[in-house]
């Protein structure tokens, strides 16, 4: 599975964003996002633009990921519908929380796989663990399907559950135990570990340290 060094988060939902990102910008894989950066309102117009763009010519090596709503939604299931398609290299996950959810997802993109002629296990998953339910499970989730290319630390949703500031304080030690789980996890399953987001764009020195703090989520052990 290719290694990923950096990622783009697209709304699915605009159509320029999508065109600057799919002329060939330098990154490892586009996000195209379905999720929380699409208004519930504007989500049936992003499945249709999203879809439609998996069909272009590929500028360069870049991956095409689409991040579709949680299984637990209603729109999991017309996203999917809209995505599992030619030209799909992967779904990100959002707020996986248990191992069964991924056995789900698993039969349901096979099937859809079949359906509109993709080759059969070829959809690879990003999978975001964003709950303190969902970081106990991250060894099971990892190792759980063969699709699972990488773990994802969703920092903001997971620190919200536990009451978290959004702001990072110092070297963010109240996120160790998460990441240092995260990254056990992803390895002991062979698969890539993504750390969360710096939240704080004005916080320049704070993001430069960020990275280095969380050096060990760039190993990666092969499957």
């Amino acid at each position: 599975m290719e290694f990923m060094r950096s990622a783009m988060f697209v709304p699915g939902h605009r159509q320029r964003f999508i065109d600057k990102a799919l002329a060939g910008l330098p990154c490892d894989v586009f996000m195209l996002d379905l999720e929380d950066g699409v208004p519930p309102q504007e989500k049936a117009d992003g499945r249709v633009l999203t879809g439609e763009s998996l069909a272009r010519p590929r500028v360069g090596r870049t991956l095409r990921d689409v991040r579709i709503n949680a299984l637990a939604s209603p729109w999991f299931d017309p996203d999917i519908d809209a995505v599992v398609r030619p030209g799909l290299d992967g779904l990100v996950l959002p707020k996986v929380d248990t191992l069964e959810e991924i056995q789900e997802i698993d039969r349901q993109v096979l099937a859809k796989e079949g359906e509109k002629g993709v080759a059969l296990g070829s959809v690879r998953y990003i999978v975001a663990i964003e709950s303190p339910r969902g970081l106990l499970n991250a060894p099971a989730i990892a190792a759980g399907s063969s699709r699972v290319a990488a773990l994802m630390f969703g920092a903001e949703d997971y620190g919200h559950e536990l009451g978290l500031p959004v702001k990072r304080e110092s070297e963010a030690s109240e996120l160790i135990f998460a990441r240092s789980t995260m990254v056990n996890a992803a390895a002991a399953a062979h698969v890539q570990a993504l750390d969360g987001v710096w939240p704080d764009i004005q916080d320049a020195t704070g993001l430069d340290r960020d990275p280095c703090r969380a050096g060990a989520w760039a190993s990666r052990a092969s499957r």
